[in-house]
């Protein structure tokens, strides 16, 4: 459990005090409150402290490699992460997306770009208006909580990622329909995102991972996904 609540921080954990610099600035001007740390271990600690609502996280960090704190985060928290990298292979950004973090942006950045994809993941990851507070059955095993933002496994919650739950629950909400990853992006990601749509495909194995094999996640070949 945090210890502290704050509203709206926001995490920076990069050592390019440039770059830390630059986001700050921007951040700031959205309306956001910055913890900047300069190591991975400095930001576990501000996450402990201050309980942001997102990590904007570096993996080349001097102590501690990006995607072990991705994992230490992830291991008490579904707090959005956006890794903000030098690294932009494809094997780094399918483990990025399979730890958990909810989108990847390459250096050099566009700082409104990174300001606007935050923005975009807290829409994502707020909690569910009234009218749709629905626990949604998948099977007899599953249970899809719209308003809690919960996935219940024969009765016991599994913790998944804000991307990972956002993805479950729009294929809950359109159960027996073959969905392409086109669909599934524009209706979990935006229409404005833009990226490879096998990121899709890593989400789908992270569900299939947490969820298990009675979860009726099908591949459509030729076409994505059907649940149910």
């Amino acid at each position: 459990m945090y210890a502290v609540v704050t509203e709206q921080a926001l995490v920076v954990i990069e050592d390019d005090s440039n770059i830390a610099d630059l986001l700050d600035t921007y951040l700031r001007t959205a309306g956001f409150r910055v913890l900047l740390a300069p190591t991975g271990a400095r930001g576990l600690e501000l996450i402990d402290q201050h309980a942001p609502v997102l990590a904007i996280l570096d993996i080349g960090l001097p102590d501690i490699d990006g995607f072990d704190v991705c994992r230490q985060i992830r291991s008490k928290s579904t707090m959005p992460v956006l890794f903000l990298t030098a690294r932009d292979g494809e094997i780094d950004r399918i483990l990025g997306l399979e730890l958990g973090a909810d989108d990847y942006v390459t250096k050099p950045f566009s700082p409104r770009e990174v300001v606007a994809r935050v923005k975009a993941i807290l829409r994502r990851g707020q909690i569910a208006p009234a009218d749709d507070a629905t626990v949604l059955a998948v099977g007899d095993d599953y249970e899809v909580d719209l308003g809690r933002r919960e996935v219940r496994v024969k009765g016991s919650v599994v913790g998944l990622a804000t991307r990972e739950f956002d993805l479950l629950a729009f294929l809950t909400r359109n159960q027996g329909i073959a969905m392409s990853r086109q669909q599934m992006l524009d209706g979990v990601w935006g229409v404005d995102w833009y990226g490879d749509d096998r990121t899709v495909d890593v989400h789908v194995r992270q569900l299939r991972k947490k969820l298990g094999d009675d979860l009726p996640l099908a591949t459509v070949w030729g076409v994505g996904y059907r649940l149910g």
